[in-house]
């Protein structure tokens, strides 16, 4: 919008190098441009304000396809005013000399009208197909229909409107038919995952299986390895066992034969103290042999006596000697009769 300063019986305008202005007075044309600045009087005065830059209009078309089903086509149209003075003529931009704010709504007449004939565009290419075709293909359907019509059609090219470009957004259908078009999508992506999930569990008990097998391996290795151990210590222990008792039988052999030498020894020293006896007692006997009895009582009752415990004191009277002497003198004379 242009900015107007105000003075007594004057108003200056300063214009936007995006809009083009046209000041008529008396019917011709005093100052016309983009982004001009001039003096000029209020009563005299006719301005028009025509903007030159690209401008996004949104529409919103409601369709109803070959299957009598209703979508909604949603669109954006980018124009420009291309011939300002045209505009001018043909449209209403006159703006108050006081406020700079345009006297009635030009832009709204030219987005009516964009919408209008691009809404006759959509009509006749929707109507004409199908459902799911209206989804998958119509929205480059619709911007090509829909930019081929605007760029020929002599409305806008009699009121210097261009067509820079359309775009579709979307073309959906109602909620209802959009969710019953999305179940089947929606079941092959839900089967696809579950395809997913089974593989992964799949590949976990084909895993989970190898990992066994590996253990069982193991456990097996294991207890062969075991199987031999035992079976060497058994023969370790046997070894231990058959060397410990050669060692023994050889220990007791050796034992043996100490005590068959000891016993050697032993049964040669009493053979020679049994001689030596034998010979001194009959070296003895030899002795006795040639004494007299009465010699012979006496040194027995000598041995005798030594033999006895000891007597403190000891009382013969005449009988017991009589007696004694002659039991020993009995023999005596017995054998001296002899």
């Amino acid at each position: 919008m242009a900015d107007i300063q105000r003075r007594p019986l004057l108003r200056h305008l300063r214009g936007a190098p995006t809009t083009y202005v046209r000041h008529l007075r008396r019917g011709r044309t005093v100052h016309e441009g983009v982004g001009v600045s001039f003096w000029f009087r209020p009563l005299n005065a006719v301005i028009s304000e025509i903007p030159v830059d690209d401008r996004e209009l949104p529409m919103l078309f409601h369709v109803r396809t070959s299957d009598y089903q209703d979508v909604s086509a949603q669109a954006t149209v980018t124009y420009r005013i291309e011939d300002p003075v045209l505009a001018a003529r043909r449209l209403d931009f006159a703006i108050s000399p006081d406020t700079g704010a345009w006297r009635s709504a030009p832009l709204d007449q030219v987005a009516t009208m964009l919408t209008e004939i691009a809404q006759q565009y959509v009509l006749t290419l929707v109507t004409g197909m199908p459902l799911r075709e209206a989804i998958t293909t119509g929205p480059a359907a619709i911007r090509d229909a829909v930019t081929d019509g605007l760029a020929g059609d002599g409305r806008l090219t009699d009121i210097g409107v261009t067509v820079v470009g359309v775009r579709v957004v979307a073309v959906r259908p109602e909620a209802e038919v959009e969710r019953a078009l999305q179940t089947p999508a929606r079941e092959q992506v839900q089967q696809e995952a579950d395809r997913a999930t089974y593989e992964r569990r799949a590949v976990a008990v084909e895993r989970e299986r190898a990992i066994a097998e590996n253990e069982m391996q193991n456990q097996i290795e294991l207890a062969h390895r075991e199987e031999r151990l035992v079976a060497q210590r058994g023969v370790n222990d046997r070894r231990r066992a058959e060397e410990a008792a050669a060692a023994a039988w050889v220990a007791a052999e050796a034992q043996a034969e100490r005590n068959r030498l000891d016993a050697a020894v032993q049964a040669d020293a009493r053979r020679a103290l049994g001689a030596a006896e034998a010979e001194a007692n009959s070296a003895y006997l030899a002795v006795y042999r040639d004494m007299e009895p009465s010699v012979l009582l006496a040194l027995a009752a000598q041995a005798l006596a030594e033999r006895l415990p000891e007597i403190g004191q000891l009382n013969l009277s005449p009988d017991v000697l009589t007696t004694v002497l002659g039991g020993l003198a009995a023999p005596s004379s017995d054998g001296g009769g002899a």
